[in-house]
């Protein structure tokens, strides 16, 4: 991977804010950093954290691969990202924008940070932990409950998926691990 390139930036600790107005944007926004991640060679999943005032507060792309770690989850990024700007971990009155659904660490860490609401992209039926295999966020003996929409762009994010795993399977894949 070339060093110094625009698409190895690393995540900013302090994201400059910015204002969109609808799913469909916030969500281009979220795809956008799912292209920055496949380029990075990593599997292309994007996210973006929404204040209640409609800015967007924090954006990232899967980092496992560049980070050496399990946990580098682009919804995980994107958390830490909103709790060090915020100076806290607890994130209420946000939505988070993101391109697949949710694993349960994740599903869990948004429950945790308290995020309002989920809107994703494509399903995920092998390792899905908000609709596909578990419902975490959505199950009443859990202390917060997430409002959850799914299928927003899900053809493209699916598609991204789809062709980042099939360039991996035929070799032309950059980056494999």
């Amino acid at each position: 991977m070339p060093t110094g390139s625009s698409v190895l930036r690393k995540a900013r600790s302090v994201p400059e804010p910015l204002s969109l107005s609808s799913p469909e944007q916030y969500m281009a926004a979220a795809l956008a950093e799912a292209h920055l991640a496949a380029a990075r060679g990593e599997v292309p999943i994007g996210a973006v954290l929404v204040d209640s005032a409609g800015q967007i507060i924090a954006r990232d792309g899967n980092r496992t691969i560049e980070l050496c770690d399990p946990g580098a989850h682009a919804e995980m990024l994107v958390l830490r990202q909103a709790g060090r700007l915020r100076g806290n971990y607890r994130l209420p009155d946000t939505t988070l924008y993101v391109t697949l659904e949710p694993c349960v660490m994740c599903a869990g860490a948004l429950v945790h940070a308290r995020v309002s609401r989920l809107v994703y992209g494509a399903v995920d039926p092998k390792a899905g932990g908000v609709v596909s295999l578990f419902q975490v966020g959505r199950d009443t003996r859990l202390n917060h409950l997430l409002a959850v929409e799914g299928g927003l762009r899900a053809a493209e994010s699916g598609a991204l998926l789809r062709d980042f795993f099939r360039q991996r399977r035929t070799g032309a894949g950059e980056g494999k691990r």
